[in-house]
């Protein structure tokens, strides 16, 4: 911390470039250390003045395109532990730190029971029918289905967050974190036309503002889609095109 400078600070922020929630949080540890430094005599100035927390992006994190899943689910074939994990988070809509703590126990009547940790909202989630499959071909002795490569439960929901992103990686893919398989769900289930409060009934979210900007986005789609299809309808003679000229 005493030969810490500025230009060594900078170069540490742009190491974190593409991931600005990260760089916050570097530079607020950073902030705290010098000012620990400071109140102990190991330095005088503070060289994070000056250096400005990234902004955040509007949309906050990728939601997973549909081109992206499907390029994953052809590199991890069922019966692997990548796509039962990818299934688990992308049917479910739920956040690693409840992903990892799902296991047989909690399924009954064709539904996965999960109490949220962030929330503690108990949830009764049907299974979809592709997970159901996938499951019925991932053979597991663990309470747990998701484990690690030694046979362990993950122990944190970044943990596995990790291992997510090195089987994307593997994948051919990038910048597709884990929770954006969240925001996939809740997208689907938009499209599908599930109105915020079905959706909040699968995602967990307390407040519908939360969920709104999937429903907001999904009803344009749909009534552009009628918009366009009611002038073809309506509009049934044929247009009077300039004829091409023969040479």
């Amino acid at each position: 911390m005493a030969d810490l400078d500025q230009n060594c600070m900078k170069q540490i922020m742009r190491k974190y470039g593409d991931r600005p929630g990260m760089a916050r949080n570097v530079l607020s540890t950073f902030r705290i250390l010098v000012a620990l430094a400071i109140e102990e005599g190991v330095r005088k100035d503070d060289p994070t003045i000056g250096i400005k927390r990234p902004k955040l992006s509007a949309s906050g994190w990728h939601d997973w395109t549909e081109e992206e899943i499907a390029q994953f689910e052809a590199h991890h074939p069922i019966g692997t532990m990548a796509r039962l994990a990818f299934a688990l988070a992308l049917h479910t809509g739920q956040r690693a730190s409840d992903v990892i703590r799902m296991g047989r126990q909690h399924v009954k009547d064709g539904l996965v029971s999960v109490a949220q940790q962030k929330t503690g909202v108990r949830l009764w989630i049907p299974l979809h029918p592709d997970l159901k499959a996938i499951m019925a071909a991932t053979p597991s002795e663990h309470l747990t289905f998701i484990v690690t490569e030694h046979g362990k439960p993950y122990s944190t929901g970044k943990s596995f967050g990790n291992r997510m992103g090195r089987w994307a990686m593997q994948a051919g893919l990038k910048n597709c974190p884990l929770h954006g398989l969240r925001k996939a769900c809740c997208r689907r289930l938009a499209e599908a036309g599930c109105p915020a409060h079905e959706i909040m009934a699968i995602s967990g979210h307390k407040s519908l503002s939360e969920v709104a900007r999937y429903t907001q986005a999904a009803d344009q789609k749909r009534m552009a889609e009628r918009a366009i299809a009611r002038t073809v309808t309506t509009n049934t003679a044929v247009p009077n095109y300039p004829q091409e000229k023969k040479g």
